[in-house]
């Protein structure tokens, strides 16, 4: 059974060693997907994007979720605020 892994990306320098690294990891059991979120018209991407709760890239899903290390949560204004961004 093939081993569905999908990568999401903004095609930037920070996310293509990643891109690279999956690829250098996988096996023949492995069946990979980039999503590059900067493409216009990647609707695709952004629907799985948005099902798998991506909230940073780059992350990577297998066999439909979002593995443990991409699960960090989103940025809110209260990270903004405790890190003293707003404060005069």
């Amino acid at each position: 059974m093939k081993r569905q892994i999908e990568v999401f990306t903004a095609g930037c320098p920070v996310c293509e060693p990643v891109v690279a690294l999956v690829k250098e990891t996988a096996c023949e059991n492995c069946e990979i997907t980039i999503h590059n979120l900067s493409e216009k018209g990647n609707t695709d991407g952004i629907t799985k994007m948005k099902e798998y709760g991506v909230k940073r890239l780059p992350a990577i899903a297998v066999n439909g979720k979002l593995i443990d290390c991409c699960k960090n949560a989103e940025i809110t204004k209260d990270d903004l605020v405790n890190a003293g961004i707003g404060s005069c």
